[in-house]
């Protein structure tokens, strides 16, 4: 009995380490198919695939190919060559690739082809005014009055980075607008009422005018701003549409540190007089001036995360190119040489080179999609990198508008982020998926 019985467990232990050996052999097995070329190519084969029309993109496939139907034929053309596929947009549309495995379809892969769209890049430098929607709080200002220092605007709960919009129903636009309103209320007694507008929502509120001691004026206790000012680089303007988009970040008030929320803008050409090269921990900067003749060539109708955009009375002019380039989508921007457009003397747009370090293919819009770093000698020299008034600046890869530089790294002035020009186009109302409809 003793002994059959350690004979069956000895059979147990067998088995077990059997199924051990075997499950780790299996483990191996797979790990290693999926290191296999062709195992690992089939698992990246992209689900979908976007090219502009008269443009073409290449991917990794070595397996046989074809597309799915006439209506695939009419969208795009394929080749192959060793183990790339080139895919040539004709048409407009939308189509299948099908991939083969020992004469079996395997695979799928949707092709988008986009209506062929192509703006001029700016790099020219340009002066930006903004009139905010309402007037701006930007601070609290203690006024002295009978009974100790007080603010009326802090009392009524009007916080800095608030609009006000409306007083006692009235719409306003200017500074000059509020003085009235305090005015009628130190001889009436009447409060203001408040329409205030506070990260996207509104709400009324009170305040009580006092009188300063020192002068015996009435006071609401506020600092008050209605418009902004600066400088920045255009980006890109599509002749079709006249509309445009420049800086390609946002402009924050200076003192609130808050989006400036627009009611309308101008933009204005204008000349560099000047560099303040950047350091480690210091940005540096351009100085400019707005142009002698203050003349408007652009309106602005938003102020986003990706930039200002507006509509342009005409092409600027001065840029380096005079013929429109195609744009390249999140997807297609590669690692390695690209140029960016910008001016560092006078109103002279030059070409300076830079590397993509890094770039993210993506999905939805986002800001810092990109990293480069300036490699241009001359550039490095004059501006020790980037610079803030650089924002904007177009980048160009391969014969194609790629995006924006957007912000430099405070403790690396030679390298920054940048923005793909894909969202900047659609903030500016170019549909890329409609751009021959629009363009009519």
């Amino acid at each position: 009995m003793n002994g059959g019985g350690r004979s069956e467990e000895s059979e147990k232990v067998y088995l077990e380490k059997s199924r051990k050996i075997i499950g780790v052999i299996l483990l191996v097995s797979l790990v290693a198919i999926g290191f296999l070329k062709p195992v690992k190519e089939f698992v990246q084969l992209p689900r979908q695939i976007t090219v502009f029309e008269t443009q073409q993109t290449t991917i990794e496939a070595s397996l046989p190919v074809h597309p799915a139907g006439q209506k695939a034929s009419e969208a795009f053309s394929i080749q192959q060559s060793g183990n790339n596929l080139i895919i040539d947009g004709k048409h407009s549309g939308e189509a299948e690739l099908v991939y083969d495995f020992a004469g079996f379809p395997v695979k799928r892969t949707n092709v988008k082809v986009l209506p062929d769209l192509k703006v001029l890049p700016g790099g020219q430098s340009i002066g930006v005014k903004l009139n905010t929607m309402g007037v701006l709080v930007v601070g609290h200002h203690q006024i002295k009055t009978a009974e100790g220092k007080k603010s009326p605007g802090e009392i009524a709960g009007v916080q800095v980075g608030d609009i006000i919009k409306k007083i006692n129903g009235k719409k306003i636009e200017e500074m000059s607008d509020v003085t009235p309103f305090i005015q009628n209320s130190g001889k009436t007694g009447e409060p203001l009422k408040l329409l205030i507008a506070r990260d996207a929502k509104e709400f009324e509120t009170t305040l009580y005018p006092l009188k300063d001691t020192n002068d015996h004026a009435y006071r609401i206790g506020l600092y008050i701003r209605d418009s902004a000012a600066g400088i920045g680089t255009m980006t890109f303007y599509d002749p079709a549409s006249k509309k445009y988009g420049a800086l390609g970040h946002v402009i924050s008030d200076m003192d609130t540190k808050k989006p400036i929320v627009v009611d309308d803008g101008q933009v204005m050409r204008s000349t560099v007089t000047s560099i303040e090269k950047g350091t480690n921990g210091n940005p540096g900067e351009k100085l400019a001036r707005f142009s002698s003749d203050h003349e408007v060539i652009g309106d602005i109708t938003k102020n986003t995360p990706f930039g200002i955009f507006g509509n342009m009375k005409e092409d600027m002019g001065g840029g380096l190119m005079n013929t429109p380039l195609p744009v390249a989508l999140s997807n297609e921007v590669k690692k390695g040489p690209a140029q960016i457009l910008t001016v560092v003397d006078n109103d002279k747009v030059e070409a300076f080179d830079v590397k993509v370090v890094s770039t993210i293919p993506q999905k939805f819009p986002a800001t810092k999609g990109m990293v480069i770093k300036i490699t241009d000698p001359r550039l490095l020299n004059k501006t020790g990198g980037i610079v803030q008034g650089m924002s904007g600046s177009p980048i160009i890869q391969n014969g194609k508008l790629i995006g924006a530089v957007t912000h430099v790294f405070v403790n690396d002035p030679t390298s920054g982020y940048g923005v793909h020009i894909e969202w900047m186009l659609n903030e500016a109302g170019i549909d890329l998926y409609h751009a021959k409809k629009q363009a009519s």
